[in-house]
């Protein structure tokens, strides 16, 4: 049951499911601070690092909530897992949604990139109440030539990414957290007909986001930093899916994907631009 809208509600929340994110959830937490989200509610999926520290360091307290959430659950007439990054999405918009307009659920290694203007919300004020439902494309970075993890963070150092965005591509969803009823990783529910809206407001069938005609990132687009360095990508393999059941196959499929990436790329500097233009802002305000 979607939670009722509270007076007043506005800004964007962001769900993260985090663990052991220490090398770069300081950078991640700074750029969606400057872009303006008005709170975080991580799920810390029993780290055993300085994850949270760098959280609680880099995002204001007003704006953070720190949800343990280390657990693995069964569904035992059913035989088969409970998601848990599934079940955190559901619980921060049933919990929290209420007080937002949007809630975006995203990874640490995905970032919400205002492409001209200088916050989210700016970048999202276009779309109007009808508007529930945004199916953004993964604009997908690989190695970028990184062997080990380079200093200076991941916005500057990763700006190859793949040419066609649209390209087996898949999507992460900003949903009216008040009009939502079912959850996915990357397909929420808000309701009949099963529509979804790119970020320029254009409804489509939710089958149909899928074909060229739908893409758009003229507003908002959602770089997801798939690889990082040569090094972190065998760590990511090493850590394995979310699902055990998914284990044997993941090295092949994760592969598999980073070719597609790397085979035909292009520079993209939409986050280097945003940061640009928040510090303008920020030197014209101080």
């Amino acid at each position: 049951m979607p939670p009722r809208p509270l007076h007043g509600r506005h800004g964007l929340a962001i769900a993260l499911v985090v663990r052991n994110e220490e090398r770069h959830i300081g950078e991640w937490a700074r750029f969606h601070r400057l872009a303006g989200v008005r709170h975080l509610f991580a799920y810390d999926d029993a780290s055993s690092d300085g994850t949270v520290a760098e959280l609680r360091r880099h995002m204001p307290a007003e704006r953070l909530t720190v949800i343990p959430w280390g657990q693995r659950l069964s569904d035992r007439s059913l035989g088969r897992p409970i998601h848990n990054q599934v079940l955190a999405y559901a619980h921060a918009a049933a919990n929290f949604g209420g007080a937002f307009r949007w809630l975006a659920c995203i990874d640490a290694d995905e970032f919400l990139v205002p492409v001209q203007a200088s916050s989210i919300d700016t970048a999202l004020e276009h779309l109007g109440p009808e508007v529930v439902n945004v199916s953004l494309p993964w604009h997908m970075f690989g190695r970028c030539g990184h062997q080990d993890s380079p200093a200076g963070g991941v916005v500057t150092n990763y700006l190859q990414r793949a040419r066609n965005p649209m390209q087996a591509v898949n999507f992460k969803c900003i949903v009216d957290p008040c009009q939502l009823r079912g959850v996915r990783v990357h397909t929420m529910d808000t309701g009949r007909p099963a529509l979804t809206w790119n970020d320029r407001g254009e409804a489509f069938p939710v089958k149909q986001r899928h074909k060229s005609v739908f893409y758009s990132a003229e507003h908002l687009q959602l770089n997801h930093y798939y690889t990082r360095s040569k090094e972190e990508l065998e760590q990511k393999i090493s850590r394995g899916p979310n699902l055990e059941a998914k284990r044997q196959d993941y090295r092949r499929k994760v592969m598999r994907t980073v070719t597609r990436i790397e085979a035909h790329t292009r520079e993209d500097r939409q986050a280097i631009n945003f940061l640009e233009r928040a510090a303008a802002v920020n030197s014209v305000q101080n």
